[in-house]
């Protein structure tokens, strides 16, 4: 796991990332790799998912073949404000991607990339993988809610979406979270049910807290990399 940061236009501060590259990346330098971003919870830094256990998870996960092997791209968000005031989801959008994809050896397309966060960390998956369905074929929601400024855009979003391109989408949701974050996902859930787009929706036992989503690690990168290989 590697810290590495690089300056943007779009954001005051350079755009710092965590990236995780597979054990066998150095080994075989014609190969090239999915990319599954990963964000942070409100308070957290790019730290967070690195603490959970996700580099572990993945090695474990491309050592027993269940998963082919794939790059992490965790970035760090810097402001808790919403997409209106805060550019990281444009900065993710039109810099940190073309970045990657320049500088690591990644399949540089919407069927190797997917998206992903926890808590906030999921508010942005939902604007980024819904608002540009072209770049991701998979978001995962994990403990999140919906921005408030995204609610009413969400719905143009959803029927702009060409047929058979909607991304995959897992939620999950502690069923002792806090009532305003499973409100959201319960109302997100109700409207992808009334787009009839399909979607994985699991209320598990657990809190909004690090020890519930560590429990899950595992499954939610089982679950992004299942069509990688294919």
């Amino acid at each position: 796991m590697e810290v590495y940061e690089f300056t943007t236009i779009l954001l005051p501060n350079p755009l710092i990332y965590r990236i995780y590259l597979p054990p066998c990346y150095d080994e075989e330098p014609e190969q090239a790799y999915p990319v599954l971003y990963l964000i942070h919870g409100q308070t957290y830094s790019d730290t967070q998912w690195d603490r959970l256990g996700a580099p572990e998870s993945a090695d474990k996960l491309i050592a027993t073949g269940v998963a082919m092997p794939f790059i992490m791209v965790m970035p760090r968000d810097r402001v808790w404000l919403e997409p209106t005031e805060d550019n990281f989801g444009l900065a993710v959008e039109q810099s940190l991607i073309p970045w990657v994809d320049e500088h690591y050896r990644t399949i540089p397309d919407r069927a190797h990339r997917a998206i992903g966060g926890l808590s906030r960390g999921g508010a942005w998956a939902i604007h980024l993988a819904f608002s540009h369905w072209e770049l991701f074929s998979a978001v995962g929601v994990h403990s999140g809610f919906v921005f408030h400024s995204d609610v009413q855009p969400l719905y143009l979003w959803l029927y702009n979406i060409p047929e058979g391109m909607t991304p995959r989408i897992y939620m999950d949701v502690g069923d002792e979270d806090r009532p305003e974050i499973t409100q959201s996902a319960t109302w997100l859930e109700g409207l992808l049910t009334k787009f009839d787009i399909p979607h994985e929706y699991h209320m598990f036992v657990g809190e909004h807290v690090e020890a519930y989503w560590q429990a899950h690690v595992e499954d939610y990168l089982r679950w992004y990399s299942m069509d990688w290989g294919k």
